[in-house]
């Protein structure tokens, strides 16, 4: 407790840190208290929104609205969150990797970065389009008649340019935080978001095994300390990494000796991030469209059960999807051949393997190596919420054991205290921790 108090008093004591801290904080409580604010139109009752709530309490529109912090299921003009951005992020580096201009573009470095920053933006107008006229359509079949003060033509119309103007104001806000404040703005965003679901889930958890009869509190224990396990767990897959050594040949210019030096090239156990779970839930969610679209029983019935979230078979399909999505995004992600061809230009080289191919084949066979496991893990750690149901978790507390909220959790909470710990030891204070190592921390 005295060490974390005097960690404090020194983040307090440097003046940017503190100026960045608090800002971060200011710009995320203007994101949450945006949550809460109706669309035109609609009549704030609560008792109009208790189907809307209930939808999105469960299955894939409770993921969204967990992303969302709510604002999904409060019909806010933040509802369609963040995620339009993300889908068009996701989609423009798809494309860099199929389309020869993106690809000279992300070569062309700050000035291409902009340049794909642009269309990233231009692409997320176009998407935030689409899915406000679903969520508006979705809006009018769960709130009742009453709860509309507008005509329909004139509430989509405002509302539409409201939910989008909601969600451009959500990227400029996660923009300045990664520009002025602590870590990755569009990330904290996300992770605010789910984290302020945390509480109410916990609550509802404590009451309802408090009800129990003799065992309640003893269950309330035992999930608690499957959390924190399940939690350190996260913490080594997003942390692990095989260094790969690289030794630097001498070079002498002027009076001055440079290379010779012994490097590490880090290759990450899941180098794929939380990217595979979010491609294999979105073919998941074609069943669920298609279940009822088919008039044979016997049809209909299989694809109800791929829509099963705690079913057998959507788990066991979601978790092989998982594995297969890791290595395609690694593919697509990781290249080692580009990564032989900088060594070798720089006059670097591994230890025992020729430069060029060899070396590229050397490293791509570590990476298949790694990623075995580091999918396995990953899948995993993706149907541990069905684990969780099954043992009596409520729904909302049990997306907490895994999936993607657990490692976005976690990915978002190393990389802020991981940029704060730069903060502190770049002015000569210890670090966040006395003992341990947060990734990226030196002389720990």
């Amino acid at each position: 407790m005295k060490k974390l108090i005097e960690t404090l008093k020194n983040i307090y004591k440097i003046e940017d840190l503190r100026a960045r801290l608090g800002l971060t904080l200011l710009l995320l409580a203007v994101y949450r208290f945006g949550s809460f604010v109706i669309l035109p139109g609609i009549d704030p009752n609560p008792a109009n929104f208790e189907a809307l709530r209930s939808q999105g309490s469960d299955g894939i529109l409770g993921l969204l609205n967990m992303f969302s912090g709510g604002a999904f299921s409060n019909a806010s003009i933040f509802a369609l969150g963040i995620m339009p951005y993300i889908s068009a992020s996701i989609v423009i580096q798809l494309l860099g990797f199929a389309v020869p201009y993106i690809q000279r573009l992300q070569k062309e470095g700050e000035s291409g970065r902009r340049k794909i920053n642009q269309m990233t933006r231009y692409l997320t107008v176009v998407i935030l389009f689409f899915q406000g006229w679903a969520y508006l359509a979705n809006l009018r079949y769960q709130l009742p008649a009453e709860a509309f003060v507008m005509g329909a033509f004139s509430f989509n119309l405002c509302a539409t340019i409201v939910m989008a103007a909601g969600s451009m104001f959500i990227m400029w806000l996660g923009e300045r935080i990664t520009d002025k404040g602590i870590g990755n703005g569009i990330s904290m965003i996300i992770m605010i978001g789910i984290i302020a679901r945390l509480p109410h889930s916990l609550v509802q958890e404590f009451a309802s095994r408090l009800a129990e009869q003799g065992k309640g509190f003893i269950m309330i224990i035992i999930e608690l300390i499957i959390f924190l396990f399940v939690i350190a767990a996260t913490i080594l897959l997003v942390q692990g990494t095989r260094k790969v050594p690289v030794q630097y040949a001498k070079r002498i210019v002027g009076n001055r000796q440079y290379g010779g030096v012994r490097q590490y090239i880090p290759l990450k156990v899941n180098a794929a991030g939380v990217m595979p779970i979010i491609f294999a839930q979105a073919i998941m969610f074609v069943p669920i469209s298609l279940a009822g679209l088919f008039s044979s029983e016997t049809l209909g019935r299989m694809m109800a059960s791929f829509s099963d979230y705690q079913g057998f078979w959507y788990n066991f399909v979601m978790f092989l999807m998982v594995i297969v999505f890791t290595y395609f995004y690694t593919a697509i992600t990781i290249n080692p051949n580009q990564m032989s061809e900088d060594m070798k230009k720089n006059g670097g080289f591994i230890p025992g393997i020729k430069p060029g191919k060899k070396t590229s084949e050397y490293l791509d066979t570590i990476m298949s190596r790694i990623t075995l496991p580091g999918s396995i893990f990953l899948g995993m750690i993706t149907i541990l919420p069905a684990f969780a149901m099954a043992l009596g978790v409520n729904s909302g507390f049990a997306h907490f054991f895994g999936g993607t909220s657990l490692l976005i959790l976690v990915g978002v909470i190393l990389d802020t205290l991981q940029q704060v710990e730069s903060h502190l030891l770049m002015r000569h204070y210890d670090g966040l921790l006395k003992s341990g190592r947060i990734k990226g921390r030196s002389g720990a």
